[in-house]
């Protein structure tokens, strides 16, 4: 039982990958787990309704980060990041995200650059999912002129 629910979800992930892929294999991988699927008797509905359920909870084209940003005058910016609760890598990966951000919001705003005034990490336990959280404040620098 374990294994043929694990096919169900490993199916259509494998196949929705090969579907992003531009040179004929889309076609092919689809086809294929298909078939792969049909074989194993995963294609009742039990176990297609496991996988979509499964899809709808998971969502992996969702974004992994959800950043919310506050300007708190003209030269200043907080940027709060919230990860998704279910997500498959991306553990440390808060910092990086919080530094692109504001690389993109200095730079659309006209600005040299910025200086990190603060930045801190954390687990913030809600139900049912503890989530990941960074936090950080930005000081904008202008160009000289």
């Amino acid at each position: 039982m374990l294994r043929a629910l694990t096919l169900a979800l490993v199916v259509p992930i494998a196949a929705g990958c090969a579907m992003t892929q531009r040179h004929g294999g889309s076609v092919v991988g689809a086809a294929g787990g298909l078939m792969m699927a049909s074989e194993l008797g995963l294609l009742q509905g039990e176990y297609l309704a496991g996988a979509l359920i499964t899809l709808a909870i998971y969502d992996p084209l969702a974004p992994t980060w959800d950043i919310r940003t506050t300007r708190l005058d003209e030269e200043r910016v907080r940027l709060d990041l919230t990860m998704k609760a279910l997500a498959t890598g991306g553990d440390g990966e808060a910092r990086q995200v919080f530094l692109r951000n504001a690389h993109t919001i200095a730079r659309e705003g006209g600005f040299a650059g910025f200086e990190i005034v603060r930045f801190e990490e954390g687990v913030e336990s809600t139900r049912p999912f503890a989530r990941r959280v960074a936090s950080g404040e930005i000081l904008l620098a202008r160009r000289d002129g």
